[in-house]
This record gives structure tokens, C-alpha cells and sequence, in this order.
């Protein structure tokens, strides 16, 4: 990737980032309308169509400038809507749709693993194997971070939301609470370094593309 220019590489990044955002957040109503709750389905927010859930900063600005500085990707779109009180058992099933999101960037990347074989098979055509091959390398990358990142258990991420289901509720009430402060902690653990997930990142990285290659 060192070796594309910034127009190339925000290219092949952009495919599997838009899907890995948009495919996260349709995933959380996916399993929340299973679980009762048709909120994100009456809003049409369970639509592939990423038009319905780009946030301009969240999914274009803050990973666009991150690719190019090389640092940890990471980026958002529009929450879906989910109300707590419609799921059928809600502290459980809260848990579950949060968990939702992270297990969806995880398909995705064994998705993308694919697509750079199929790059890597068709080396014959560089035309096409190797933006392909470049662009399954970037997915799986893409969807390992996010992945990762949203179990950290900091609220508004969906770990926080997992940790909650499992804890007594008096613990839900304190990460509620961190809630408005908590993507300042969390810029702030990864701009210091603090919170370092690189090392994660890049074992499920590697295990998954031996698993392809």
C-alpha cells in the first residue's frame, strides 16, 4: 500500500470502507429487528444503500485524512435506531445487537480475504488482478480495525454495550453516564498511544490472510 499515491489509495480503500461502515450499521437492526425491535426497519435504515447511512465526517472526512496520514482507520456512520424497551429480553438482547456489528466486520473480512484471492489468481490481468487484490488486501485490514476497535469497551462503542449486558445494571448506568465523553477518550487513548490495538489488528490480520494464502 506504501507504494500508491493518495488518489490510488483512497481508491482502494473506499469500497471496503463504505461497505464495512454501512454493512456494520445494518447488521446492528438486522439483529435488533430480530430481537423484537422494528425501529431501524420502519425508518429504512436496514437498506443496503449507503446514501441512508453516511455520516460526511464520520465516514468520509476522519478515515479519509486517517488513510493518508497511515494511522489507525477508524470511522462511523449513522446510528441505527434501537429501542431499548421493544426487544423482548432487553438487557441480553442489547448485548447482542451491539455484538452484532463487530461479528459482521469479521464475515466481511473473511469476505474481502476472498477477493484478493481472486486478485492473486488473476495476476495474468494486472489491469485486474491487482486492484483487486490490493482492494481484498485493504477489506480485511479495514474490517479487522473497525472490528476491533468497537469491542473496546468505551462508550458509545458496541464492547460497552456487550460489557454492559453482562454486568449488573449499576454498571450500565456508569458507562451511560461516560457516554457524551466517551469518542474524546477514545481519540485521546489512541492519539497518545495508550490504547494501542495495532498489535491485535495485525495477529487476526495475519491469521486470516494465511488462511486464504
Amino acid at each position: 500500500m506504501q507504494a500508491l499515491n493518495t488518489i490510488q489509495l483512497l481508491v482502494v480503500l473506499a469500497p471496503p470502507l463504505l461497505l464495512a461502515i454501512t454493512l456494520h450499521e445494518v447488521a446492528h437492526g438486522w439483529a435488533a429487528l430480530r430481537c423484537g425491535d422494528t425501529t431501524a426497519k420502519a425508518q429504512g435504515r436496514l437498506s443496503l444503500n449507503p446514501l441512508r447511512h453516511v455520516d460526511p465526517i464520520g465516514t468520509v472526512l476522519v478515515p479519509a485524512v486517517m488513510a493518508i496520514l497511515g494511522g489507525f482507520i477508524f470511522g462511523w456512520a449513522k446510528p441505527v435506531p434501537v429501542n431499548y424497551h421493544r426487544l423482548r429480553q432487553p438487557k441480553r438482547d442489547m448485548a447482542l445487537v451491539a455484538l452484532a456489528g463487530p461479528v459482521s466486520n469479521l464475515l466481511m473480512a473473511l469476505g474481502w480475504a476472498g477477493v484478493a484471492v481472486l486478485g492473486h489468481g488473476l495476476q495474468m490481468l494486472p489491469w485486474l488482478g491487482e486492484p483487486l487484490l490490493l482492494m481484498g488486501v485493504s477489506g480485511v485490514s479495514v474490517n479487522v480495525m473497525l472490528g476491533v476497535l468497537n469491542l473496546v469497551p468505551i462508550p458509545p462503542l458496541d464492547g460497552s454495550r456487550v460489557l454492559a449486558g453482562l454486568l449488573p445494571d449499576r454498571a450500565g448506568q456508569v458507562m451511560a453516564q461516560i457516554e457524551p465523553y466517551g469518542l474524546i477518550i477514545l481519540v485521546l487513548l489512541l492519539a497518545s498511544g495508550w490504547l494501542n490495538l495495532m498489535p491485535i489488528v495485525n495477529s487476526i490480520r495475519h491469521l486470516i490472510l494465511n488462511l486464504f494464502f
